[in-house]
């Protein structure tokens, strides 16, 4: 087959078009005719950054969307011609190719009326946000929530699903993305660069705080949304938690969640691994109803894989970019 091969961890220039040997599915597996991709931050950090289970050269990717071409033993629930759409294990060779091999538990059936594309787009970010909004955080009885970023793939996502939970959304965009996070739901945009986020999430509450939070940025921000955070309230990182240590005990009280999709892999929990798969099929599900928009703003051909990789190593992409293969 062919597929984006990395020669070797570095750099996305590292990767060329080329042939490798057909994988095949082994116990528990499905092999699955690439239909299309979707492009995710981490994609390019782990090309640079490379993964001691690898060999070389290694398929990177961990979302797609195709069809199923053949079963491996054990496995009941799909046969050929199936389409499915997985968020894939790091661990293994993944997405980016003609042909990819997929742990049948984590593969979410694509619903008729849903693309392939609008599949791999609610992959990664929207599972994540998914995780966070509806199954980390506690919503009971809260009013409102602040996401950071909400320009990009996970906020874009966590916004919506935000409103669903009948919540008040407060979140970060530059300027020029007010009216696409407000489209999305947002109730109050914050122009993160040029306001002070603390004072404005304090004015808006009168003085109380944000009672969720979703952090997509780091680990020194998710510190700052500590003086953001309401009493009992909960912080959900995804890029670094934040220091406790000046938090004086027994005064915030507050609810710390770490959020990370991939781990469910890496855990080989039956259930965490099935998990996967009832969040994709939930938010496609969501998607043919007409209730999520699933972010796609750019489609490329496969040819332009490794330059999309690069537009959003860049960090200014609004929404997800999908690659048709």
């Amino acid at each position: 087959m062919n597929a984006w091969l990395l020669r070797e961890a570095g750099s996305l220039d590292n990767m060329e078009w080329g042939v490798i040997a057909d994988p095949k599915e082994d116990n528990g597996e499905l092999l699955v005719k690439v239909k299309a991709v979707a492009l995710n931050p981490v994609d390019y950090k782990v090309a640079i950054n490379g993964n001691p289970a690898w060999s070389y050269p290694h398929i990177i990717g961990v979302d797609l969307a195709g069809e199923v071409v053949s079963v491996g033993a054990g496995v009941t629930d799909y046969k050929a011609g199936d389409r499915v759409a997985v968020h894939t294990s790091l661990g293994k060779k993944g997405a980016f190719a003609e042909l990819a091999v997929v742990d049948a538990r984590a593969a979410g059936r694509i619903p008729d009326g849903v693309s392939y594309e609008d599949a791999a787009a609610i992959l990664c970010a929207g599972m994540t946000a998914y995780e966070v909004v509806v199954q980390k955080l506690n919503a009971t009885h809260k009013k409102n929530i602040l996401i950071h970023a909400g320009a990009g793939g996970v906020g874009g996502f966590a916004i919506q699903l935000a409103k669903m939970q009948g919540l008040k959304v407060f979140t970060t965009a530059s300027a020029s993305n007010h009216d696409r996070v407000k489209k999305l739901g947002a109730d109050v945009a914050i122009d993160y660069k040029e306001e002070n986020v603390t004072e404005r999430i304090r004015k808006e509450t009168n003085g109380r705080g944000a009672d969720l939070i979703v952090n997509t940025v780091g680990r020194d921000v998710a510190t700052e949304d500590l003086d953001r955070l309401a009493f009992s309230g909960h912080l959900a990182y995804i890029a670094g938690g934040p220091d406790l240590s000046g938090v004086k005990p027994f005064t915030l009280s507050p609810s710390i969640h770490e959020v990370a999709l991939g781990a469910a892999h890496a855990s080989g929990e039956d259930r965490a691994v099935k998990n996967l798969a009832f969040m994709a099929e939930e938010l496609m599900g969501m998607v043919k109803d007409g209730r999520l928009d699933s972010l796609v703003t750019k489609v490329l051909s496969r040819e332009e894989l490794v330059e999309g990789l690069k537009e959003l190593q860049g960090r200014h992409v609004k929404g997800k970019i999908i690659v048709k293969m």
